[in-house]
């Protein structure tokens, strides 16, 4: 059962200290979820891209599946769905509770004193560093479990990441026409 104390310390930390939304939070996930073995590196990935097409933010959409998976891979005795039931429970109460004491509390200081010279430096540091760990993430992401091991799945990844890209940022197809086509190409060439 100690699974559970190790969830539940990894997940605060990652409600804690996961500034910047769920891409900026990918690194310290994968930090605290991957290296423990809860997890291999390509179900990471698939977490990460069955979040993007499911509601809700990727910090708790991740704690839910990480919650339900993690007992059975600690441990062969926990094995039964009730126990990845309460993981995915506690995980997805603690991702969540420091951002509600923080915005219950938080939120009145920061209103407050929104002018404050010394506020304002805070968010002045923690906008840079927000940036970083997106990129962070922009850069895990690009491994062998999104972009193929062979030179040519490779090859057709970058492909359609670049068409992919370019139709975003010049053209205005809505972001489900892309996924829906991505996913009928990828059937087809991979």
């Amino acid at each position: 059962m100690t699974i559970y104390l190790r969830l539940i310390w990894s997940y605060l930390k990652i409600g804690f200290f996961g500034f910047g939304g769920g891409y900026a939070m990918l690194a310290l996930i994968e930090n605290e979820i991957v290296t423990p073995g809860w997890i291999t590196q390509q179900m990471f990935t698939d977490i990460v891209a069955i979040s993007q097409m499911t509601p809700g933010p990727i910090g708790i959409n991740s704690a839910t599946y990480i919650g339900y998976v993690a007992p059975a891979a600690s441990s062969p005795a926990l094995s039964s769905p009730v126990y990845g039931i309460i993981g995915s429970l506690l995980c997805t109460l603690v991702v969540v509770l420091p951002s509600f004491i923080l915005v219950r509390y938080a939120g009145h200081y920061i209103s407050r004193h929104r002018e404050s010279a010394a506020l304002k430096g805070v968010f002045a540091g923690l906008r840079p560093v927000v940036i970083g760990l997106i990129a962070s993430a922009a850069l895990i992401l690009m491994n062998g479990e999104n972009f193929g091991s062979t030179p040519s799945d490779v090859t057709k990844s970058i492909i359609l990441a670049t068409v992919a890209l370019g139709m975003t940022l010049f053209t205005k197809v809505h972001p489900i026409l892309l996924i829906i086509a991505a996913g009928v190409i990828g059937y087809f060439i991979f």
